[in-house]
C-alpha cells in the first residue's frame, strides 16, 4: 500500500509540472499577442485555456480520492493539501493569461497600450514569462533558491505595475478614457500573474527541501 501511495504522490507532481508548462506556454502566447496585436495567437490561448481547466480538476480529483483513500498524515498530508492549492494558482495563471489575450482580441488591429507604455508592457510580459519557466522548474526540482529567484523578479512587476499607474494618473497623460482603462487592467493581470506565481513557491518552501525528490523514494 505505501508503493502504491508513493506512485499516487509522484503522479500528483507530475500532473502539476505539466499544468505549470501548459501554463508558461500561455503567457508566452500572450503576451506576444498583447504587444504584438496577433488576434491569431490570442484566440489561441483563449481556447488552450479549457485544456488547464480540465488538467487542474483532474488533478484536484486525484488528490481527493488520495486524501479519501489514503488518509495521509504530518508531511504527506501537507503534499496533497499543498497540491490542491498549488492547482488553484496555476488554474489562476492560466486565466491571466487568458484576460491579457482578450485584451489582444479585443482591440484588435490596433495595438493594446498606447505607444509610451509599451517597453513597459514588454519588460512586465518578459518577466511574468521568465517567472512561469522558472517555476515549472521549482515544481520540478523543488530547488529553493528559485523560490527566491521568483519572488525576487516579481518585486521587479510590482515596480513596473505601480509606474503604470503613476503614468495613466499623471499630467502629462494623453490617454483616452479607454486607453486609461485598457492599461489598468493589462498591468493588473500581469501582476498577478506573478503574485499566483510567488503563492506557489511560497507553498513548495513550505513543504521544505527534498520533499518532491522524495515523493517516489522509500
Amino acid at each position: 500500500m505505501r508503493e502504491v501511495f508513493q506512485q499516487e504522490l509522484a503522479e500528483v507532481q507530475e500532473r502539476l509540472v505539466e499544468i505549470s508548462r501548459l501554463v508558461a506556454v500561455s503567457i508566452e502566447k500572450a503576451t506576444r499577442a498583447f504587444n504584438e496585436s496577433d488576434v491569431s495567437l490570442a484566440e489561441e490561448v483563449i481556447a488552450d485555456d479549457d485544456k488547464i481547466d480540465a488538467l487542474t480538476v483532474e488533478l484536484d480529483e486525484l488528490a481527493i480520492t488520495i486524501l479519501a483513500r489514503q488518509q495521509p498524515v504530518a508531511r504527506d498530508l501537507r503534499i496533497v493539501v499543498s497540491a490542491l492549492r498549488i492547482s488553484a494558482s496555476l488554474e489562476r495563471m492560466g486565466d491571466m493569461s487568458t484576460h491579457i489575450s482578450q485584451l489582444a482580441r479585443y482591440r484588435f488591429p490596433d495595438k493594446v497600450i498606447p505607444k509610451s507604455l509599451r517597453p513597459t508592457f514588454a519588460e512586465m510580459g518578459a518577466l511574468d514569462v521568465k517567472i512561469a519557466n522558472m517555476l515549472t522548474e521549482l515544481l520540478t526540482n523543488e530547488d529553493m533558491v528559485l523560490a527566491e529567484t521568483i519572488r525576487n523578479e516579481d518585486d521587479k512587476i510590482d515596480a513596473l505595475h505601480l509606474s503604470v499607474f503613476d503614468a495613466v494618473l499623471g499630467e502629462t497623460w494623453k490617454g483616452q478614457a479607454a486607453d486609461t482603462v485598457d492599461a489598468t487592467l493589462a498591468s493588473r493581470y500581469h501582476e498577478r500573474f506573478a503574485d499566483h506565481a510567488v503563492s506557489i513557491a511560497k507553498k513548495v518552501q513550505y513543504l521544505g527541501t527534498g520533499d518532491w525528490h522524495q515523493l517516489s523514494g522509500s
